[in-house]
């Protein structure tokens, strides 16, 4: 045997197939992949000034916090039933938190999340300066007022959430549970539960903590529990209660027995547990082992009967609190780039000041006229900035929440609205968000005849006949024996073969299963009369299926709905009632329940009335198709209905004879009883059955999609944005959902990822993969998880080249790690959408979270950023409400930088005309009014401005790609775009300065009158420049500004002289100054328009 392991050694030698030469790579695939090992080498000067001493502050503050939180090392513990005080550790207390703040942290922590902006800290120096007199320009409200509003907003929003947030978890925390204890039933808060404690959980409520199972009211010793909100699969899992506790006769029992549990250290994974049930007071001792079926998760909800357990993990040490997340304060991609041009602004501040000073000669106290050159050019960063980006947040998520076509929306996180506009990467979930989580009966195929959803009338009859045939002859002949195919009847040959064939696939679809018929108990009728109450009424309208697949769930539906209907079953019989209303009795012997190795299940039964014993099989194709006997169309149509989409099933079945089964039945028994290799063994015999089996039928079910899937998926592939399912669902369901989804267009070829265990298999799996070309990739979360350990870098390059990659088995913490290796590989914005408490830790990690408000509960809507109803509005949110918020905030960015910088400009003209004198142009109230009354609201307005209508938007998503693209003709965000506004701004203010001194020779006192209204005017034009759709408020702004302006002339007497204002001289002089400033601009834009349009103009004509 090669040994893979012993050449882990040589591996490194071994070249990875990563050359480009294989990839024909377009424009659109990213060429970001060598930036990871780019950016360790990025760390001279550059990185220390720009993010050197945040890292620092980070680094240390981290490690402050690691001090004063020493984690508590996890250990095994031993847990004594009903002892909470015998645990010889602490355990943390049940609560579940999920606040960011608590009361001393909450100012401290907005405060650094605040001023860790430049933008902010370098207001706060500039404000606290204006305290020394020698540096004082203005009035102090000038610069604090504007700072002060931005921190009450950000508090107030920020103590809001926090609020709600504490308001969720104190609900939870506060539900009661049943504690048992010697003196009989307690009430206890869900947050006072303790390790030891026996606690009693109902139909229908919450776990509140991990636990073992002991006891049961069900008399099967067994009880289902939903899992959706853990591990989002929605059928019910069967759990077993320990039998040593289970036999006791009464509940009070449980305090008589001398018992312990011993339970491994809390740890992740959510789908294994070893531990040891050991009772001490009996002769000889009783030990059980404890598996995952005898373990009740916290967060999981109890679907039938009562359970009692002992409470083994708490608080943070159960599975679902250790696989989540703490919540991450999210900051849009907008205010990084804003921040990034702030810091290039402060750059131009600077070097300005430094010129100034320069030409001044370094004349006196050069440094303090240093430090008032860099006040008096401070207004080039606008404080406003934030306020009106802040403001407009607000704004956008007020306009998602009132859109009619998408009701239901919630902005939960009002900061990153512009996010929606920047996605390259949506990882999705598969139960409940692509799909609706119902299963539907659709296809039934028998070889020579196939049978749809419009046909099953036909084998409703064929049903009916069968059974009314058998009927008549155990009739005729009290035997019973004889069966209905050897029946004498008039019907045509092929006919009565098809019927009977029918007949047998029927049989075997509702006798091969896991599935269970509950009836649901009317007030007051007990546990007991219940099934009394079953056995004689079976036509009951309140018999429900509980099964732990709801594949299984849908076949017994569509048997009942042909008239064979499954009425009661146990662990060792099941009852079946024909279209007549005969009860048949069928004895369980052997259940060979469904693994993941195996896929396949398998059942033997004896029929009561016949003795007849049949081996009946059902799994997927390629476990089934070695099995059968030799056919020539399994292999054909189970790829016709894959591509439909629907899961398919192969059934099978073979006779045995009495003797046959008492063989198979003592090698069974003797290979269970084996300690070594029993699994193996056990599998032989089984095997040795499945031989030759007889082929029944092919079955089809499907999972309905939620409304509108296919076209929403078609809409984002064709914005750019690449989509990955994330699943903890089976391979085989989670690729025929791609298919079916569209999520794998029809032409592209699949690469299913084989299953590795080792670096070596990693290596040659990955070379495999190498070799392919635009196929999308299905692997499954163990597979991913050996690739990432060894080939981190190479997998995720691989990876972002597929068009489609699908991760089935991937637990809650998988997800996380998923988005954010997107994230640190690709630099590109993610977005995570999903409906479960196992999506949340997605959803928290992911740039911009979308939770849907599905059956699965409100978890993951809650802990969005964003939540939905459908899935289909994802559509509207990113087309039209993402690029429209990010277009916007770009504008509006960008304008109020505009403001900030020809009001510059125009006091380096004047200074540098005055001797370089540091002296403000506009002194007090003109700055104040100039940043808010005067222009405050055209500026704002253009948070309505829209470039084309939403359903244009909605009709060509290649639109948004342009968003997301590096390199790309987009007006919005960039250093490019921001050159040309600056070249723009110095144009305009130099023009209104030197225009105002060239002009008024003779009355000097004047030019601040002038320059000012001029200004104003500008201000007003430049925004009807840069306005795409007018909205009649854009209008009522424009005018209400002007207004306010002409009516404040009257009041500012110590600036303006009234008498000059109103002069014919005085007007004629502004508008030929405002022309020219603005009419080249305008020129340009035109000219810009016709011979370069950007792609929306194009569609707008």
């Amino acid at each position: 045997m090669y040994q893979l392991e012993d050449e882990s050694a040589h591996l490194d030698e071994m070249p990875l197939m990563m050359s480009e030469e294989g990839f024909e790579n377009e424009e659109s695939d990213y060429h970001t992949l060598p930036r990871a090992r780019i950016m360790q080498r990025k760390r001279g000067l550059e990185w220390f000034v720009c993010d050197g001493w945040k890292f620092l502050c980070t680094s240390c503050c981290d490690w402050l916090v690691n001090i004063c939180q020493r984690k508590k090392e996890l250990k095994a513990r031993t847990v004594w039933l009903g002892c909470p005080e015998k645990c010889e550790e602490k355990h943390p207390r049940n609560s579940i938190k999920n606040q960011k703040y608590n009361v001393f942290t909450f100012i401290p922590g907005v405060l650094y999340e605040q001023f860790k902006f430049f933008l902010n800290l370098y207001f706060l120096v500039i404000s606290c300066s204006q305290f020394v007199p020698a540096l004082k320009i203005g009035y102090l409200y000038t610069y604090w007022a504007p700072l002060g509003f931005v921190l009450a907003v950000t508090m107030t929003r920020e103590a809001i959430d926090e609020f709600r947030r504490f308001q969720r978890d104190k609900e939870v925390n506060s539900q009661l549970y049943s504690k048992l204890t010697v003196r009989g039933k307690v009430q206890v808060k869900s947050s006072d539960i303790q390790v030891g404690d026996l606690i009693i959980v109902e139909k229908n409520q919450r776990i509140p903590s991990d636990m073992v199972f002991l006891r049961t009211s069900e008399k099967a010793g067994s009880c289902f529990i939903r899992t959706d909100q853990l591990d989002g699969e929605t059928d019910w899992k069967l759990k077993v209660a320990v039998s040593c506790t289970q036999r006791l006769p009464a509940l009070g029992d449980l305090f008589s027995i001398n018992a312990y549990v011993y339970a491994q250290k809390p740890q992740m994974d959510i789908h294994s547990f070893e531990g040891t049930f050991t009772r001490e007071d009996s002769d000889p001792p009783v030990h059980e082992s404890l598996s995952i079926e005898n373990t009740l998760w916290a967060s999981t909800v109890v679907a039938s009967g009562t359970v009692i357990g002992v409470v083994i993990y708490t608080g943070k040490e159960t599975r679902s609190v250790m696989n989540t997340s703490n919540p991450k304060n999210k900051v849009g991609l907008l205010d990084l780039e804003l921040n990034r041009l702030t810091k290039a602004l402060f750059l131009a501040l600077v070097a300005l000041s430094v010129v100034m000073v320069t030409l001044q000669g370094f004349v006196g106290p050069w440094y303090r006229n240093l430090f008032r050159f860099l006040l008096l050019f401070s207004y080039i960063i606008p404080i406003s900035l934030r306020v009106n980006l802040d403001m407009g947040k607000a704004v956008y998520g007020w306009m998602m929440m009132k859109d009619e076509n998408i009701p239901g929306t919630v902005v939960r996180t009002s900061t990153i609205p512009e996010e929606l506009g920047r996605l390259v990467y949506l990882l999705t979930d598969k139960t409940g968000t692509l799909t609706q989580n119902e299963m539907v009966f659709k296809r039934l195929h028998l070889g020579t005849v196939s049978y749809g959803a419009d046909t099953m009338d036909e084998i409703q009859s064929h049903v009916r006949d069968s059974y009314s045939q058998m009927q008549s002859q155990a009739g005729g002949n009290n035997t019973g024996s004889t069966p209905p195919r050897k029946a004498q009847s008039s019907a045509p040959k092929v006919r009565k073969s098809v019927s009977s064939r029918i007949h047998e696939a029927v049989k075997a679809i509702v006798l091969c299963h896991n599935v269970t018929p509950v009836y649901e108990s009317r007030a007051g009728v007990t546990g007991e009369t219940e099934f009394a109450e079953a056995d004689q009424d079976f036509s009951d309208e309140n018999r429900t299926y509980q099964a732990s697949s709801p594949d299984e769930v849908a076949l017994v539906q569509w048997t009942e709905s042909v008239g064979l209907t499954l009425v009661s079953r146990d662990l060792t019989s099941m009852q079946l009632k024909t279209p007549s209303g005969q009860v048949l009795s069928f004895c369980i012997l052997q259940l060979f329940p469904f693994t993941s190795e195996s896929k396949r299940m398998g059942i033997i039964v004896r029929d009561e009335s016949t003795a007849e014993i049949t081996f009946y099989m059902k799994g997927a194709d390629v476990a089934m198709s070695p099995i059968v006997q030799y056919n020539d169309w399994l292999e054909e149509e189970c790829g016709n209905m894959a591509r439909e989409g629907l899961r398919t099933l192969v059934v099978a079945k073979k006779a045995l004879t009495e003797d046959q089964y008492q063989d198979f039945e003592s090698r069974y028994t003797q290979a269970k009883l084996s300690m070594h290799d029993r699994s193996l063994k056990v599998a032989a015999v089984v095997e040795s059955l499945e031989r030759e089996m007889e082929l029944l039928c092919l079955t089809g079910v499907e999972d309905q999609l939620q409304a509108d899937v296919r076209p929403t998926l078609e809409m984002l592939r064709n914005a750019g944005i690449k989509i990955w399912m994330l699943t903890g669902d089976k391979l085989e369901t989670a690729t025929c959902i791609a298919k079916s989804s569209h999520l794998v267009s029809r032409t592209q070829d699949i690469h299913i990822f084989r299953q590795v265990t080792n670096r070596g298999e990693a290596h040659l799996e990955l070379n495999a993969f190498r070799r392919k070309h635009d196929c999308a990739l299905v692997i499954s979360g163990d597979s991913l998880e050996v690739c990432l350990k060894y080939y981190e870098h190479e997998f995720v390059e691989l990876a972002c080249q597929c068009p489609a990659v699908v991760c089935c088995r991937c637990s809650p913490t998988q997800k996380a790690h998923i988005v954010t290796l997107l994230q640190q590989h690709t630099g590109r914005r993610t977005c995570a959408i999903g409906d479960g408490g196992n999506d949340v830790s997605m959803i928290q990690a992911a740039d911009c979270g979308i939770g849907i408000e599905g059956k699965e509960g409100k978890q993951a809507s809650l802990a969005a950023d964003f939540s939905i109803r459908q899935f289909r509005h994802i559509g509207r949110l990113l087309m039209v409400h993402g690029r429209n918020s990010y277009k916007r905030s770009a504008a509006l960015g960008q304008f109020v930088m505009h403001r900030g910088l020809i009001i510059s400009t125009m006091q380096a003209v004047f200074s540098s005309v005055f001797y370089f004198a540091s002296v403000p142009l506009y002194q007090g109230f003109l700055m104040v009014g100039y940043a808010t009354i005067y222009t405050m609201f055209p500026v704002f307005s253009l948070v309505l401005d829209q470039d084309v209508k939403p359903e244009m938007a909605m009709l060509y998503p290649e639109l948004y790609k342009d968003l997301t693209k590096h390199f790309v003709k987009n007006d919005s965000l960039s250093f490019k775009t921001f050159f040309i506004w600056s070249v723009s701004c110095c144009f305009s203010g130099g023009i209104l300065m030197y225009g105002a001194l060239v002009l008024f020779e003779s009355e000097f006192v004047h030019v601040v009158a002038i320059s000012f209204t001029a200004l104003i005017l500008t201000e007003l034009l430049m925004v009807a420049l840069t306005v795409r759709t007018w909205h009649w408020l854009m209008v009522v702004a424009e005018f209400l500004s002007l207004g306010c302006y002409v009516s404040s002339l009257a009041f500012l007497n110590e600036y303006f002289d009234v008498a000059f204002i109103t002069t014919v001289a005085f007007l004629w002089k502004v508008s030929a100054i405002t022309v020219v400033s603005c009419l080249p601009l305008y020129v340009l834009k035109y000219l810009r328009r016709k011979l370069s349009p950007p792609s929306y103009c194009k569609l707008a004509s």
